[in-house]
């Protein structure tokens, strides 16, 4: 199996105007991530609009993408649902194309319990042979899965990986004592990737990988090669614009604006998320060109 580490970019859904998937923007930006240096990529994340698409079309995207990648990096594929049947879908096909990995948030809307989540993943991990990335988002699923259930959950099979996006940075102190380093952690947030990479966080499942995937990567590997210094002033730079990323309600839609600004495709969100307003496009093409992205 695949190795998973490092910068991964976690890819916006690009559209046309009447909100249909644009594969061969898709195509395109996949082959820009690659020519940018970018460690992996993953799709139907939250980024990429997964809730907001039709099994069809997470499915065509899942095979586009792992086929447009052919091997050359990672491809990671999120197959997150509200049920456990119906996650088993996706995690089963993403395996049957060739997926490198799978990304999971828990079931997101009726606040399962700590018991239902592990029984959740352990259906899961019993029917599929390929490795799994567990996602802590707290603030997008409603639950906090405790660094001791993450233990827990690290003991099933293939559960080898996890995204925590909870904010505190004790997490990934935490989850290394508690499970003897026998789970990777990748950092699920913009700002405090930095600080994650200092604790331990061997990857980063990242937003701004969409608009800045060499920053991205050079960031990890500088903390990786003990250049501190330097890694910090990187992060100080792009501060601002990993604090939109993480705390706008607004974030794919900077993303899908950034990329637009920058010539790559990317068109509106689906509905019901409204773009950006004119103050909103105006400041962020100020910040881009603050930071000589555009």
């Amino acid at each position: 199996m695949t190795t998973l580490r490092g910068s991964y970019s976690v890819l916006i859904t690009p559209m046309t105007d009447d909100q249909d998937i644009n594969i061969d923007g898709l195509k395109e930006n996949i082959e820009w991530q690659i020519e940018n240096g970018v460690k992996g990529i993953c799709v139907t994340g939250s980024t990429g609009e997964f809730a907001s698409l039709t099994r069809e079309e997470r499915l065509e995207i899942a095979e586009v993408s792992v086929a447009q990648v052919n091997g050359r990096i990672p491809c990671m594929v999120g197959t997150a649902s509200e049920s456990t049947k119906e996650t088993i879908l996706y995690t089963r096909h993403a395996q049957d194309i060739g997926a490198d990995g799978v990304l999971i948030i828990n079931p997101y809307y009726y606040k399962p319990s700590f018991e239902d989540i592990f029984l959740h993943f352990k259906a899961i991990s019993e029917v599929v042979d390929i490795p799994i990335m567990l996602y802590n988002n707290p603030g997008h699923s409603g639950v906090d899965m405790s660094p001791e259930l993450i233990v827990r959950l690290s003991k099933l099979k293939n559960v080898d990986y996890i995204k925590d996006a909870s904010g505190d940075l004790r997490r990934v102190a935490d989850i290394k004592r508690l499970s003897n380093g026998n789970i990777t952690i990748f950092c699920g947030g913009e700002d405090l990737a930095f600080q994650n990479f200092l604790l331990g966080a061997t990857g980063w499942i990242c937003v701004c990988g969409n608009i800045v995937p060499e920053v991205a990567t050079n960031l990890f590997e500088l903390v990786n090669q003990n250049k501190h210094e330097e890694a910090n002033e990187l992060f100080e730079k792009y501060y601002p614009l990993l604090d939109m990323l993480e705390n706008s309600p607004k974030a794919i839609q900077i993303v899908k604006k950034s990329l637009e600004f920058m010539g790559l495709p990317a068109g509106p969100c689906r509905f019901p998320r409204q773009p950006l307003s004119m103050e909103e496009s105006d400041s962020l093409k100020i910040l881009l060109k603050e930071l000589e992205i555009i």
